[in-house]
C-alpha cells in the first residue's frame, strides 16, 4: 500500500543530472513540447541496452543489413497523431534508417489495410542516427487508442553492425530480406525474435487533453515482465494501466526495466546502473510525472548465485545500495517528478537467496517503509508474500523461479498499488 526538455536544453539537462550525481546519457531533443510544437506524451517505451548474447537468441550482436525489421508493441496513452523515437546508444557508427513505417497491427507481422503511414525524419524519408544518438520521427496522421497495439516498421538497407536494442520483449519482433516496409502482409517476415531493436518509445499527442502525467515504472526483471506471457502484455506495467483506466484515472504506464539491472553496477548483459541510466529511461520522457522505482534484488543477490553472466559480483549492504536509491530519489526530485518507492519482493528459494541477501532486503525494505525519503511507497514484498513464510513470494504468485512473478502475480503487484498516492 502506498503512504503518501537545442543544445542549452541539452546542457541544462546535463547539468541538472550531474547536480544529482547521475551520469547523462544520450540526451536529445525529442522533450514534451518544442516552442512551436504540439505537447507529446510517451505512449510506449522500452530502455535500450547494448548488443549483447541475451538470455535467448537475438539479432543483436550481428545486426541488419538489406533486411527491414517489424516491431509490434501495444500503447497505454492515445492521441490523433503519433511519432517513434529511435536509439543508437550504443553504436559505434551512424545508423542509417531508409524507411520507416507506422500502422496499427492486425495479427502478429500483418498491419491493417489503410492503416499505414510513411514516416519521416525533419521532413526526409530516410535518416541517418550518430553513433551513441537518438531521434524522433515527425509526426504521423495515426490516430491510436489506449491499450491499442501498433507495428513499427523499418527498413535497415545498410549494414548496421551490433544493434542497439532491449532484450526481453516478451512480445515477437520480425524480420525479412529486402525491403517491406510498406507490407500489409505478414509473408514476407519469416523470421521472428523475443527482443526490440532500435525502437526506444511512441509517443502520441492530439487535442483532447491528457487525464493525468504519465507514470514510469523503473527497475529490472521483475518490472521488465520475466516470465509474463509472451505476446499478451501481461507485465505488471500493463496491469497497472489497465487498473487506472478502469478507475476511471486512466495514465501512461512507461516500462523502464530491464532483466538483471542493477543499482550500482554496469553489466554487459544488464544494462548500465540504474544511476546512470535513470534520466534518460524515466525522467527524459516526455509528460512523466511520477517514476515508481523497483530495484536492488540483484545488486543483493548475484554474490549468492550461479549466475556466470556477473562474475566476480560484489556483496553490496544495506547502507550502499540506500545511498544508490538516495540518487534517484534527487534526481527525480530536482526534475519536480514524484517518486515512489517500492520494498523488494521475497526472495526465499531462488538462486540469489542466502542468509545475508535476507538481511540486507529486510534492512532496504524498513527504510523504504519508514525513513520517508520517497515521496510514497508500495509494498510488494507483503502484497505478495506467502502467509505461512514471508521469505518466499506465494505459490500462486511464484512463476517457478521462486523469484520472478507469473501473470497473476503480476496482476498483485497492479493491485498493491495505491492509485491516488502516484
Amino acid at each position: 500500500m502506498l503512504s503518501r526538455t537545442r543544445n542549452s536544453a541539452v546542457a541544462a539537462a546535463a547539468a541538472l543530472a550531474l547536480t544529482a550525481g547521475l551520469a547523462v546519457t544520450g540526451a536529445h531533443a525529442s522533450g514534451s513540447k518544442s516552442p512551436s510544437g504540439p505537447a507529446w506524451a510517451a505512449a510506449w517505451a522500452a530502455s535500450p541496452q547494448r548488443a549483447s548474447t541475451g538470455f535467448k537468441p537475438n539479432w543483436s550482436e550481428d545486426g541488419f543489413s538489406g533486411q527491414t525489421l517489424r516491431q509490434v508493441v501495444r500503447v497505454t496513452e492515445g492521441g490523433d497523431r503519433a511519432r517513434i523515437r529511435l536509439s543508437n546508444a550504443y553504436g559505434t557508427s551512424p545508423l542509417h534508417i531508409a524507411g520507416a513505417t507506422i500502422a496499427r497491427t492486425k495479427k502478429g507481422a500483418a498491419v491493417e489495410e489503410g492503416s499505414v503511414r510513411r514516416l519521416t525524419f525533419e521532413g526526409r524519408r530516410s535518416v541517418e542516427i550518430p553513433a551513441h544518438g537518438q531521434l524522433s520521427s515527425d509526426e504521423a496522421g495515426l490516430a491510436l487508442k489506449p491499450f491499442e497495439s501498433v507495428t513499427v516498421t523499418l527498413h535497415l538497407a545498410r549494414t548496421t553492425g551490433p544493434a542497439t536494442f532491449h532484450a526481453q520483449s516478451f512480445a515477437t519482433s520480425y524480420r525479412a530480406d529486402g525491403e517491406h516496409v510498406g507490407d500489409t502482409g505478414a509473408g514476407a517476415f519469416d523470421e521472428s525474435s523475443e527482443s526490440w531493436y532500435f525502437l526506444s518509445g511512441v509517443d502520441v499527442t492530439g487535442k483532447k487533453p491528457r487525464t493525468g502525467k504519465g507514470v514510469v515504472v523503473f527497475g529490472d526483471s521483475i518490472t521488465d515482465g520475466f516470465a509474463s506471457s509472451t505476446d499478451l502484455n501481461r507485465r505488471w506495467s500493463d496491469a497497472l494501466a489497465e487498473r487506472l483506466a478502469k478507475a476511471g484515472t486512466p495514465r501512461a504506464v512507461l516500462n523502464a526495466g530491464i532483466g538483471g539491472n542493477l543499482v550500482l553496477n554496469d553489466s554487459a548483459w544488464y544494462g548500465e546502473r540504474g544511476t546512470a541510466r535513470f534520466g534518460r529511461d524515466a525522467l527524459d520522457l516526455p509528460g512523466v510525472g511520477t517514476v515508481v522505482v523497483l530495484e536492488g534484488l540483484n545488486d543483493i543477490g548475484f554474490s549468492e548465485s550461479d549466475t556466470p553472466t556477473y562474475k566476480p559480483a560484489p556483496k553490496v549492504s544495506a547502507d550502499e545500495l540506500i545511498a544508490g536509491h538516495r540518487k534517484l530519489i534527487r534526481a527525480a526530485k530536482a526534475k519536480g517528478v514524484k517518486v515512489v518507492g517500492a520494498t523488494l519482493l521475497p526472495l526465499g528459494g531462488s538462486d540469489h537467496y542466502g542468509v545475508r541477501a535476507a538481511e540486507v532486503s529486510d534492512a532496504f525494505n524498513a527504510w523504504v517503509r519508514t525513513s520517508g525519503e520517497y515521496d510514497s511507497y508500495v509494498d510488494f514484498d507483503r502484497a505478495l508474500a506467502d502467509p505461512a513464510d514471508g521469505e518466499r513470494l506465494a505459490p500462486e504468485y511464484d512463476s517457478g523461479d521462486h523469484l520472478h512473478p507469473n501473470d497473476a502475480g503480476y496482476r498483485a503487484m497492479a493491485r498493491a498499488v495505491d492509485l491516488e498516492a502516484i
